[in-house]
């Protein structure tokens, strides 16, 4: 199996795209999150879901339980798709994720992401330990009450739980041991996409995302709790796509400074 097959999910053909965007889930996730969005942007757009190890039809591979390790490992695969244009859209963990496959990118002189859109996750340097990880079953599928985003049907149903809290906690354990310096930057401007009644998020650890970057960015708050990307689909396309558009055409014009690198220089 090609690394494309294994770690890749694209559910709508693109022929001609004008970007690929690389989509990278939250903790627990799994790349069919993106799908009604693939279906959205597609065939503008080359929607690539990233499939992490551990779940859906990769349930057979070993978790990877460093979020570091993951990065490291999507890098390997991501380099040889790297073709034309090309953005990251990552969320909750997903953007952790992105960032730091971003940042071996740039460390190995490929070409940064046009965008990286950072999505209902703090930022790197605002990430902490909330004790998920170590918290027992019924503790965590209360959690993924609070949260949402998990079908009511799979809380219920143990077998399926069975399959969803293993990769679940894995994935809490990589994000809440995850640390990174405040001044680890990538060169791509970052659009900070949050809700402002997100209970894990604050809009101000949102906001930190562009002390990442020596290109700026912008922000796009919604409502709608940490999984706003389901009640406010539409508009998060329109938001990505608009973004993407006017990128490309040069157009996109950051609202938020660009914050100077280590040598002094912005």
């Amino acid at each position: 199996m090609s690394a494309q097959d294994l770690w890749f999910r694209r559910y709508h053909a693109a022929h001609t795209p004008r970007a690929t965007l690389f989509c990278f889930p939250h903790a627990g996730g799994s790349a069919s999150y993106y799908h009604p969005m693939s279906k959205a942007l597609a065939p503008e757009f080359d929607v690539a879901a990233v499939q992490y190890p551990g779940r859906q039809d990769r349930y057979g591979e070993p978790l990877v339980p460093s979020l570091d390790d993951l990065a490291d490992a999507i890098h390997t695969a991501i380099t040889p798709q790297l073709r034309g244009p090309f953005a990251f859209f990552g969320h909750s963990m997903g953007s952790a994720v992105a960032f730091e496959v971003a940042r071996r990118l740039e460390r190995d002189g490929h070409p940064a992401p046009a965008l990286l859109f950072a999505s209902g996750g703090r930022a790197p340097s605002r990430v902490h330990d909330d004790g998920v990880h170590r918290r027992g079953d019924d503790a965590i599928v209360a959690e993924l009450r609070a949260m949402g985003g998990t079908d009511a049907r799979v809380l219920m149903e143990p077998d399926l739980l069975e399959l969803v809290l293993p990769p679940l906690r894995n994935d809490y354990l990589a994000i809440e041991t995850y640390r990174r310096e405040a001044d680890a930057r990538i060169d791509a401007p970052i659009v900070v996409m949050s809700a402002t009644d997100d209970p894990r998020t604050t809009e101000e650890e949102a906001r930190a995302w562009h002390g990442h970057t020596t290109a700026g960015g912008s922000v796009h708050l919604f409502r709608g709790g940490h999984f706003y990307l389901e009640s406010q689909g539409a508009r998060v396309v329109e938001v990505i796509g608009g973004t993407l558009r006017d990128h490309l055409a040069g157009r996109y014009r950051p609202e938020v400074p660009a914050v100077q690198d280590a040598s002094g220089h912005p």
